[in-house]
């Protein structure tokens, strides 16, 4: 369990990184559900964060992480013409010269600037909005294309380890503990007949087919800031889940959440299908931000890389749900299953339009 933040643990922590002048307030701040979210504020403001140290239990190496991505990322921005402390996370060392605080209970902290003038958004509100998110994306592939990706931690193994998530969903339904099974033969047969499409993208990484990179793993939309002036994608955050892996991973993933027409827990999973005009404007801002610095094969697997992220992630939903709902929340009894049939039923109408994806994405590579 997580340790309550107790005003003494929170001033101890906010003074004891190098910021400007003393400090003047410190709040709870944003609707993050996993690290402990404060604005800090002294002569500027700042994101000071404690870690959420039970998600991610190697703190150090997450930090190890974060420290050479926003540094890599800084000297790119700079080389590129632009603003480093707007289009660039910017950490704050602790005054030993750490990238992080270790309190008197054991909690790891760490702090950012804060970027003013520019906003997070939670939902798409329209195509716009979801290409400045696939520019920002991109943008963030490309500038990272240099970086050593193997130098990287995995924060989280095997997160997108699809053919892994395979073999635990198996299990799930052999020792089906809570008799679940029987329920939802429907759905597990759904999986095993798309069995062999699993492994597509380990297979081409294996074979060197598809090249390792700097992925972020959780591509959506409120992982941006948008600038309040212009409207456009600035900055990347929540560097988290920051690994290596495949690009067509983060694309997906984005496609995933972004251009369902169903929220991803819609009760009536006929609701779901692909928005094609919303896949496009992804695409497009996408291979804006970081198609020449794509090889020609994670280009062409764009499309896999959506349907491989929407199947893998229907399929961990039906694993929680064979395995009693253990690692998903739940707010109502076939929650993860509503989850589920929703993502099938994506993978379902992907099928149905997989040309049109193909040509949508030939189109967008040639503008």
């Amino acid at each position: 369990m997580k340790k309550e933040i107790t005003n003494e643990i929170l001033m101890e922590a906010a003074a004891s990184f190098a910021t400007q002048g003393e400090v003047k307030s410190c709040e709870r701040y944003g609707n993050g559900h996993i690290n402990d979210t404060f604005l800090l504020t002294c002569d500027r403001r700042y994101i000071l964060q404690r870690m959420n140290t039970e998600v991610f239990q190697n703190p150090q190496a997450l930090m190890e992480n974060i420290e050479g991505v926003t540094s890599y990322l800084r000297q790119s921005v700079i080389k590129n013409g632009g603003d480093p402390d707007r289009e660039a996370l910017t950490l704050v060392r602790a005054k030993d010269g750490k990238s992080f605080y270790v309190d008197s209970q054991g909690g790891y902290w760490r702090v950012y600037l804060f970027i003013e003038n520019a906003t997070g958004y939670d939902q798409v509100k329209n195509p716009d909005d979801f290409y400045q998110s696939g520019c920002s994306f991109g943008r963030f592939q490309g500038l990272l294309a240099g970086y050593p990706a193997d130098k990287l931690w995995e924060t989280i193994p095997d997160f997108h380890n699809t053919p892994k998530r395979f073999e635990t969903f198996k299990k799930a339904v052999e020792e089906d503990v809570c008799g679940r099974a029987a329920n939802v033969q429907e759905e597990i047969a759904f999986v095993m007949d798309r069995a062999e499409k699993m492994g597509t993208a380990q297979r081409m990484l294996s074979q060197g087919e598809l090249p390792l990179r700097v992925t972020h793993n959780d591509t959506k939309l409120n992982n941006i800031l948008i600038d309040d002036a212009t409207g456009k994608g600035l900055c990347v955050i929540d560097l988290d889940t920051v690994m290596p892996g495949l690009s067509i991973f983060d694309y997906g993933d984005s496609i995933r959440f972004g251009a369902n027409t169903a929220a991803e827990d819609e009760p009536d999973a006929s609701k779901a299908s692909l928005s094609l005009p919303l896949f496009e404007a992804y695409t497009k801002g996408f291979l804006e931000g970081c198609g020449k610095d794509l090889t020609e094969n994670e280009i062409r697997m764009l499309p896999w890389g959506a349907y491989l992220m929407t199947l893998e992630c229907g399929t961990r939903f039906l694993t929680d749900y064979l395995q009693g709902d253990t690692y998903f929340h739940v707010a109502r009894e076939g929650h993860n299953l509503d989850r589920c049939r929703t993502q099938f039923a994506l993978v379902k109408d992907m099928e149905k339009k997989w040309g049109q994806m193909e040509d949508i994405v030939a189109h967008c590579m040639k503008i």
